[in-house]
Formats: structure tokens, C-alpha cells, sequence
């Protein structure tokens, strides 16, 4: 791991209302910041049914994704969030030398499935980075909320999300 990358945990997907934006939260291991990434609905699904054990009946892409670098022994080393540009997040799926560029949601999704750790670089957490610390106590309680309000039901139904800035709808 390059001095310029920090690890993060993948804290999940919460919703912002009042479009109800679906939001993937990773917060920084060794420093504590949170980094907000809103992404479409089918990608946080596919991240919070992961997080919650669901296994669909058939494969969803990024269980397809998983199966085929396993299946063809290209194991996933890590996934670096590497830069923001006007809101759009770019990410890599690193396999030793190689990189593959990736939507981050996409890129966290298989992630998740291969046990992979996620890395987001120091100008993206300097960027975007929330720190609970240096936050007014009002603003630490709103955003404590927000963390708190995903439901796995949430994803059944409801309004068609906003695709990811930059994404396809493919």
C-alpha cells in the first residue's frame, strides 16, 4: 500500500432524503474521516445485500465478476478510490500490475465479494473527507442519524435513484 492510499472500512449504504439518494459511506481506518459516495440503486443493492449475507437465487453481476477472476485465477488484490472530479469518483480494481478502471460502487460491490481491502487516496479523503471531529455538535448528530437510517427494505420498490455521476445505465 503506497504511502498515499489509506485503507477504509465499507460502513454501507443510507439513503439522503429527500430523494432518497442512495449514499455508500467508507470511513477511514486510521484517521476516522467518512467519505459520502452517492451511486445508483442497483449498485447499492448489490452492496447491502452483501453486507447482509442475502445470496440471490442467480448470480448478480458482481457475483459474476468474483466468480470469473476466481475461476480464472486472477485473484483481486485491492480497490483504490483514486481521484473526484465535479462529484464523479474514480476507482481501480488492482491485480498486480494491472489496473481496471471502475465505477467505485462497482468496484466496492466486488470488493465485498472477493474480501478485498478498498483504498481511497489521501487528496480524495483531503477533498471530500467528513471528520465527526472538527464537525459543530448539530451537524455530528445529523450526520450520526443519517448513518443510522438504512433498512434493508428500502431497496424493494421506491423511486428509481439517480445513477452515479459519470455512470452508464448498463
Amino acid at each position: 500500500m503506497g504511502k498515499n492510499m489509506r485503507e477504509v472500512d465499507i460502513v454501507g449504504v443510507r439513503f439522503e432524503e429527500p430523494e432518497y439518494s442512495p449514499v455508500l459511506i467508507l470511513h477511514e481506518k486510521d484517521g476516522g474521516r467518512y467519505v459520502p459516495i452517492w451511486i445508483g440503486a442497483a449498485e447499492a443493492a448489490a452492496i447491502s445485500l452483501q453486507q447482509q449475507g442475502v445470496r440471490p437465487s442467480r448470480p448478480l453481476t458482481h457475483d459474476l465478476v468474483a466468480a470469473l477472476l476466481d475461476t480464472f485465477s486472477h485473484p483481486l488484490e485491492q480497490v483504490e478510490i483514486i481521484g473526484v472530479s465535479e462529484g464523479t469518483f474514480f476507482a481501480e480494481l488492482v491485480f498486480g500490475d494491472t489496473r481496471v478502471s471502475a465505477r467505485p460502487s462497482d468496484a466496492v460491490a466486488v470488493a465485498l465479494r472477493t474480501s478485498s481491502p478498498v483504498l481511497v487516496s489521501r487528496e480524495v479523503l483531503d477533498e471530500v473527507g467528513i471528520s465527526l471531529v472538527e464537525q459543530g455538535e448539530e451537524e455530528v448528530e445529523a450526520f450520526r442519524e443519517f448513518l443510522d437510517q438504512v433498512n434493508p427494505d428500502d431497496f424493494l420498490g421506491g423511486p428509481e435513484a439517480p445513477r452515479e455521476p459519470g455512470g452508464s445505465s448498463s
